[in-house]
């Protein structure tokens, strides 16, 4: 069986890669990921920000006005709490790619064009297989458009493009009013991968406590839906390569991503319930599933099902949601009729 796939221009060895998470903090836990099947290991993120500033500087900014809004105390999370700081970070990616051999890609979590994107050029040199951009904004100020905001990203992706010569991965959100127009913008700036989604986590509203606090939802099989559907619909119309992520955590749901025209997907929540080990589970039953339903290769599955070559291709559009709705008959709803 040939699980072998290829993303961003790496050949990986199958369609099973960790996504940027605390389990790629330390080089002992890469190597687990490692030892337990991962085809390729996105490190955790380093933040814009990190690399802005100084270590002392970023925590005065991060802490200043505490001492009048105590409610403001433990939002941001204090410096010490950083996992590594941008040289810690580029020497986290040496030791890890000294311990495994398998492609080290690196995360950054950035929200705007500037002067940080010469670090990349460091990360490259520090001997990083590819770079994954995790374009986390929300947009809150009702004075900036969408288009606007599209700009910055396009500004970020060609800057970190023209600084290094490893392929880039963007990872964003789903929220765009025109989301396959941002995407192909995207692919034409020189993005060599599409990673959908990055997830929002939600803070809630204490209602004793009378305050708003960060909240961590793992994801489930459900979500992984959206970006699945929107790989059907990118898949072909673009160059990049394309990754799934969000809710994948079941052989259906890789089989799901890749049928749609996912080149990889990527597993997060997954992991931290049930550890590397989840790995091994979904790569063998993986192979299972394909010799099963006779196919050889992960590549005679890739993209059968995409909106190109679905035999209802309107289903990823208003058909479904129309289908749905007329429909579903609610318990009971012959008893009203």
């Amino acid at each position: 069986m040939d699980l072998t796939t290829t993303y961003m221009g790496l050949t990986l060895k199958h369609p099973l890669v960790p996504s940027a998470s605390p389990l790629s903090r330390t080089v002992a836990s890469i190597e687990r990921l490692a030892e337990a099947g991962a085809s390729a290991v996105v490190l955790y993120s380093l933040f814009e920000e990190q690399i802005r500033f100084e270590a002392a500087e970023l925590n005065h900014y991060l802490t200043q006005g505490t001492d009048r809004f105590a409610e403001a105390l433990d939002y941001y999370p204090p410096q010490e709490s950083y996992a590594l700081g941008p040289d810690a970070y580029l020497e986290h990616i040496r030791k890890a790619k000294s311990a495994v051999d398998v492609p080290i890609i690196a995360s950054l979590n950035c929200v705007s064009a500037g002067g940080w994107i010469e670090y990349a050029r460091q990360i490259e040199q520090a001997g990083a297989d590819g770079i994954e951009l995790n374009l986390y904004y929300i947009a809150a100020n009702p004075n900036v458009t969408g288009a606007e905001i599209e700009q910055v990203y396009l500004a970020v992706v060609k800057g970190v493009k023209a600084a290094v010569g490893i392929p880039v991965a963007v990872k964003l959100s789903p929220f765009f009013s025109a989301t396959a127009n941002a995407m192909k913008a995207l692919d034409v700036a020189g993005a060599d991968a599409l990673v959908l989604f990055n997830r929002f986590y939600q803070p809630i509203i204490d209602v004793e406590q009378l305050e708003v606090r960060p909240d961590l939802v793992l994801s489930t099989p459900y979500e992984s839906r959206l970006p699945i559907r929107w790989a059907a619909i990118l898949s072909g119309q673009v160059r990049a390569s394309i990754a799934v992520t969000s809710g994948i955590s079941t052989v259906e749901t890789v089989v799901q991503a890749l049928m749609a025209g996912a080149d990889v997907t990527q597993l997060c929540s997954a992991l931290l319930r049930d550890g590397p080990a989840k790995l091994t589970e979904l790569a063998a039953g993986l192979a299972e599933w394909l010799e099963k339903h006779e196919y050889d290769s992960v590549a005679r599955v890739k993209g059968i099902l995409n909106q190109e070559k679905c035999p209802e291709p309107a289903v990823f559009e208003r058909a479904n949601y129309m289908r749905l709705l007329n429909e579903y008959r609610w318990p009971g709803a012959e008893r009203v009729s």
